[in-house]
């Protein structure tokens, strides 16, 4: 009997389960009830109870929170751990019920305000609540807070591509004079930002108080990783009562609770929607890899009023210009198979997505990003995981790194993508960040995103932990706005192996063949994608970059750059009214550049530190197609490049729209060329696509141009002036000024100076030395002299040397 009863229950239990729907709906509404059950007549009113009714069928029920339209501000960050994981079956989601896009979570406050007028054209509105206001919307707006320089229409916060590269400001807009000063009555909490002097990134401070003698008691400016002073001409004030003059500024005075605004023309103030930003972090999925967050999915959303961060933005990254800061509007920490669709990230202040340390198979897909404060997806793992790691720029300890392969733990993402994403207007307050942010990771993939209008570069890959991105399908232009020395896409790998000394890791890798992969995994790969950058390069793999097979790209503007790696593979890639710039190469990179087409003669940089006249460059230049004649493929002939290449027309179908697709009778495909598709860059959804912009598509120019400057012979050696942004890029120099030493012949009056192939010389006896001309006067006035300091850039730091000119020898 009791063998019956079991069964009995059994079969009973079986039953009750088989009557039970197979999706368990939760229902979320502005006008719901967090005492409801949660059920399409009875919802909820808040995310927060949605997640808890969640948890009771999360992992044994497909689960769905469904949201109608409206706009939910959250008490505190919306936080996700295991207990409300879901299976591959199984998972739990969360959409709107209508189509993307009138759904908000918001981490700010809605403000219900009595304004009166105050003075001119600005309005005040004692604020009854004790609040902290980061940021102001005004009708779904970000407004500005009070700064000085005003705001240019149009224009970011610096801009800087748009005024001369000069170190000195306009008249009548350096926010930090002593006059400018004293008119401030208290600026205490007011911030300071301000560009690098090499225009690598910014740096932020906040102003603790006025001191006595009328100077500012400031704190911060750790925001790069290799600081500076801040930039002279590129840096403003905000949050300064003093200066609200302009429409759409504010001001709030915390001790009174006294909100001011200006309004923007026809604004009436009286019937805005007044938001103000509360919360840093609005979702949060929190797990470990023992317990992650399993199988979570947000569909539709759009996400808004997140506050910013960049004084938070202070943990160093390895061996790099940046910092970062870990955390976003989403941020991802500890998931698994978990994905972002459809949703919108709108004007957040910090990073829109982060996801930190280990995470497996994150997806964000279908996402619109735009006018972040910071980065739009930034994937970033644990130092930890990564074995001798380095954070500040400098040499290496070749005795003392741990030589084991690859990482040390898997405490990284890993498997993660990105695809059909439009990311655009990032940086609106950080420009050391990026749209999409790889740092310490391994297999990301970006695949059919659309990256526009941004400071920096577009897709930054940190360091060649721990390789195995692929970057594909993607429509990346108009970058480098706002800085200096960066490309759309950009990487470095100042990994184990490297160190700023090339003739060092040269003599360290030729002892240890394997040395530059040992932090990769897996070599990285770009194709099948179309790039612009006109204040920079198209792709600029710096410092170190190692591993890399580029192919199949369209390359715009600003060509390919290859600084101090190894095993670099290009080929058939299309490079407009450009070329190949080889910077600083080793004699044993094992690069390969073949079967592309070129518009004009490579332009290298210092290849000369570490290579002969007419020594070979790499493992193999050649099979190119050059569009701009022969002299251009035959200039580097001694340094056996392009032997089998040719220089005839490429025969594109229709250059002046962008398809460079060749003809039949191309004699790129005699070389080696192959078409690849010109219709499939950037965003594939319909809804994307028609808010994507398309870069512009440049005039052919196939006349062949010199830019390699005059060399000049002195003190029996050759010397030229700093002249192009690669030049400077290659001697990692702060500015486009000095005079760069090409040869130095043993036993000759440039070598007893001590000086060598490689170094700039920036300063004689304090003296500035812009250009060749200047430094002659100098020595021709210093004849006299006993001695004569120089400052030279060498290794990309600068460093004095003292030459006697009483010794003729050494003149």
């Amino acid at each position: 009997m009791r063998k019956v009863a079991v069964l009995l229950l059994n079969v009973l239990v079986f039953l009750l389960a088989a009557c039970q729907p197979s999706i368990f709906e939760i229902y979320v509404s502005p006008g719901g009830d967090d005492s409801a059950n949660g059920s399409k007549t009875t919802p909820v009113a808040t995310l927060g109870q949605a997640v808890e009714l969640a948890r009771a069928a999360a992992g044994q029920r497909t689960v769905h929170v469904l949201v109608e339209d409206g706009t939910y501000y959250l008490p505190q960050t919306l936080k996700l751990d295991a207990g409300i994981s879901g299976t591959a079956e199984k998972p739990v989601v969360f959409r709107t019920l209508n189509p993307p896009g009138e759904v908000v979570i918001s981490g700010g406050q809605k403000l219900e305000l009595d304004w009166k007028p105050y003075r001119e054209s600005i309005f005040c509105a004692r604020i009854s609540e004790d609040v902290d206001i980061d940021q102001l919307y005004i009708n779904g707006q970000r407004q500005r807070m009070a700064r000085f320089p005003n705001a240019v229409p149009g224009k970011n916060v610096f801009d800087a591509w748009d005024l001369e590269h000069t170190r000195e400001p306009e008249p009548g807009t350096d926010p930090l004079t002593p006059e400018r000063i004293a008119s401030w009555e208290n600026p205490a909490g007011a911030f300071i930002h301000a560009m690098h002097m090499a225009l690598w990134g910014d740096m932020h401070w906040v102003v603790k108080a006025k001191n006595a003698d009328g100077t500012l008691d400031m704190e911060g400016g750790w925001q790069n990783n290799r600081p500076s002073q801040m930039h002279p001409r590129y840096r403003m004030v905000e949050n300064v009562f003093e200066e609200l003059d302009a429409p759409g500024e504010w001001y709030y005075n915390e001790t009174e609770s006294m909100l001011y605004y200006f309004p923007l023309n026809d604004e009436d103030i009286s019937k805005a929607l007044v938001e103000i930003v509360r919360l840093k972090h609005l979702l949060e999925l929190n797990g470990t890899k023992e317990e992650p967050v399993k199988h979570v999915q947000f569909d539709g959303f759009v996400f808004r009023h997140a506050a910013r961060s960049f004084m938070e933005n202070r943990e160093p990254l390895l061996r790099s210009d940046w910092t970062t800061y870990r955390g976003g509007a989403v941020f991802i920490n500890g998931a698994e198979d978990c994905l972002l669709q459809n949703c919108e990230f709108d004007q957040v202040g910090g990073n829109s997505i982060f996801v930190s340390n280990y995470n497996r198979r994150i997806t964000i897909k279908s996402c619109y990003l735009h006018h972040s404060g910071a980065n739009g997806v930034a994937f970033v793992g644990d130092p930890g995981a990564v074995r001798s790691p380095l954070f500040r720029y400098g040499k290496q300890d070749f005795e003392a790194i741990d030589r084991t392969p690859g990482p040390k733990s898997d405490n990284y993402p890993s498997e993660c993508l990105v695809e059909d994403c439009l990311i655009t207007m990032t940086g609106r307050d950080e420009k050391q960040t990026a749209p999409v942010q790889i740092s310490m990771s391994h297999k990301i993939r970006v695949n059919h995103c659309s990256i526009y209008d941004v400071p920096r570069a577009g897709i930054n890959i940190s360091e060649g932990t721990f390789g195995g991105h692929i970057i594909e399908n993607c429509d990346v232009f108009n970058t480098v706005l706002e800085t200096s020395d960066h490309g759309s896409f950009n990487s470095w790998g100042r990994d184990r192996f490297w160190t700023p000394d090339t003739r060092q890791t040269d003599v360290e890798v030729k002892k240890d063949r394997n040395l530059p992969k040992i932090d990769m995994l897996d070599k990285n790969i770009i194709r099948n994608s179309r790039w612009r950058c006109d204040h920079g390069w198209d792709i600029d793999l710096d410092d170190g970059s190692t591993w890399y097979e580029i192919h199949n790209n369209v390359l715009l503007s600003g060509g390919l750059k290859m600084r101090e790696g190894y095993y670099r593979t290009a080929t058939n890639n299309i490079i407009i009214n450009n070329s190949l710039h080889p910077h600083v190469w080793y004699p044993e990179s094992g690069d390969v550049f073949k079967h592309n087409i070129v518009f004009g003669a490579y332009r290298p940089a210092v290849m000369n530190y570490t290579l002969g006249p007419d020594d070979k460059w790499g493992q193999e230049l050649d099979s190119n197609l050059f569009a701009t004649g022969e002299a251009d493929r035959l200039k580097f002939a001694q340094n056996d490049c392009d032997a089998h290449s040719v220089s005839e027309a490429p025969l594109f179908a229709d250059a002046a729209h962008g398809d460079y697709t060749v003809s039949e009778q191309s004699p790129a495909l005699k070389i080696g060329f192959r078409n690849f598709p010109m219709d499939q860059f950037g965003v594939k959804s319909e809804r994307l696509k028609k808010l994507a912009k398309t870069p512009d598509i440049p005039q052919l120019i196939t006349e062949r141009s010199n830019e390699s400057g005059k060399v000049f012979s002195w003190k029996e050696g050759k010397v030229k002036n700093i002249e192009t942004m690669g030049e400077q890029s290659a001697a990692g120099l702060p500015a486009m000024a000095g005079v760069a030493v090409l040869e130095v012949p043993e036993n000759t009056g440039i070598h007893s100076m001590n000086l060598r192939t490689g170094d700039v010389i920036l300063k004689c006896n304090g003296q500035d030395v812009a250009n060749f001309d200047q430094l002659v006067k100098i020595f021709e006035k210093a004849n006299q002299e006993e001695e004569l300091v120089i400052t030279i850039f060498r290794n990309q730091k600068a460093e004095e040397i003292r030459v006697s000119l009483a010794n003729p020898s050494k003149k």
